[in-house]
Parts: C-alpha cells; structure tokens; sequence
C-alpha cells in the first residue's frame, strides 16, 4: 500500500484539465478510487429531485480529480512541488516539499 500524499485540508494546484492551473483546498480523498474534491474546481451540474429540507433543482457541486492531475502547492513558493517523507529527530514521519525542503505537515 502506497502512502498517501495528499490529504484533507492540503492546498493543491491542478496540472491538467479544463481547471488547469487553478488552485484550491482539498475538501475530501478517496483512497480507493485515487481521487480528490477540491473546492472550486471541476464544477459540474446535477439535477436534485426535491425532498425534505431541499428544494431540487439544478445544483453546482465540485466532482472529484485524479490525484496525479494535482500537485502541492510548496509553501515557500506557492509553486507545484512533489511531496516526500522524512523522519523528525523526535521520530516524527512528516511530509515536505522537494522542491524547498519545507515541511508541510504542522
């Protein structure tokens, strides 16, 4: 099982795709399908049928990404790096930019 690289709450940049460039916080993963929402990018219109509490219609939400199709923003920069891990000297495994070197887990 491979490690996962991105996570909740990373800011991300999309590298291809009509939302090429764009960027934007990741609002959920889905592990099993290598797949990422981020907010504001691959709107896509579905049509909601009425219930409780919900009025129906048509409804803009963000569909899910391919994670090889987002990079990390690098903190330093705010340029697309890739991420590695490395281990703190309080044994820590964390996540930082190749790019920089800068740690991106807090």
């Amino acid at each position: 099982m491979m490690a996962v690289k991105v996570k909740k709450g990373d800011q991300v940049v999309v590298l291809a795709g009509r939302d090429k460039g764009s960027k934007g916080e990741v609002m959920r993963v889905i592990p099993s399908e290598s797949r990422v929402v981020v907010a504001g990018v691959n709107i896509v219109k579905r049509h909601q049928r009425p219930g409780p509490g919900n009025p129906g219609g048509i409804v803009e939400r963000e569909a899910p990404v391919h994670v090889s199709n987002v990079a990390h923003v690098d903190p330093d920069t705010g340029r697309p790096t890739r991420v590695g891990f490395r281990i703190l000297e309080d044994g820590r495994k964390v996540r930082f930019a190749k790019r920089s070197g800068e740690v991106i887990d807090r």
